[in-house]
């Protein structure tokens, strides 16, 4: 399959608006993306690029991904692409049907993901998340159960710059990102620019991106064996 074949496949995330006072419980917060940074030409060249390098390594397994946002959330997409890249086969069930079942295999797989990155706790960019609404931890890091672009692409980025380190991704692309948080006053509103890519003077120096070099340790529930 071609690539340009390959990007008329994805399906841009659709535009929604802020939470509401009533779908954001008092305490929480939550990033929202508004139209003019879904629409920056480098954010949507980034997902154009994750898009092609997925699909081409899926593509012998005759799996297409649609949609970056609603395809990966269950673990099913990352399983494959994790053995695809790393040689491992991962012991975790291969169809999670139900929601719960589901959110155990993202776990066990993004545990298997961050032990290959060597990305510490501390330093993660991206969760696993909740069946409900997002954490009510409001340090916790975005969720890519709960589906969030933004953990979702920070996942992506480090297997890419780590696994294949050659694949041309837009350099420095940056996106304006609105955090919404409930306090008892009603919602309170902060914007915040969010680095998704190193910039190009960065490129030969990748000691300095987290996923390159921090250490972890072995993650439990985690069974890995060479395929």
């Amino acid at each position: 399959m071609e690539s340009e074949s390959l990007y008329n496949l994805l399906q841009l995330p659709k535009v929604t608006g802020p939470p509401t006072e009533e779908e954001l419980p008092q305490g929480e917060k939550k990033k929202y993306l508004p139209p003019t940074s879904r629409q920056d030409p480098k954010f949507e060249e980034l997902q154009k690029v994750l898009m092609e390098w997925i699909n081409a390594k899926l593509l012998p397994e005759h799996i297409v991904v649609r949609s970056l946002e609603e395809d990966i959330f269950d673990g099913l997409i990352l399983h494959h692409l994790f053995q695809i890249l790393t040689g491992l086969k991962l012991e975790v069930e291969e169809m999670a049907l139900t929601a719960p079942s589901q959110r155990r295999k993202l776990e066990v797989v993004l545990e298997a993901i961050n032990h290959s990155l060597q990305v510490e706790e501390r330093q993660l960019k991206w969760s696993v998340g909740s069946l409900g609404s997002p954490s009510a931890l409001t340090c916790a890091p975005p969720a890519i159960f709960n589906k969030d672009l933004l953990a979702t692409l920070h996942l992506l980025v480090a297997l890419a710059n780590h696994f294949q380190p050659d694949l041309p991704l837009p350099t420095n692309v940056q996106v304006e990102v609105i955090t919404m948080e409930s306090t008892k006053n009603g919602l309170k509103s902060e914007k915040s620019v969010e680095q998704l890519t190193q910039c190009s003077t960065d490129k030969d120096q990748p000691a300095r991106e987290y996923y390159c070099t921090l250490r972890g340790s072995v993650p439990l529930g985690c069974v890995l064996t060479q395929m």
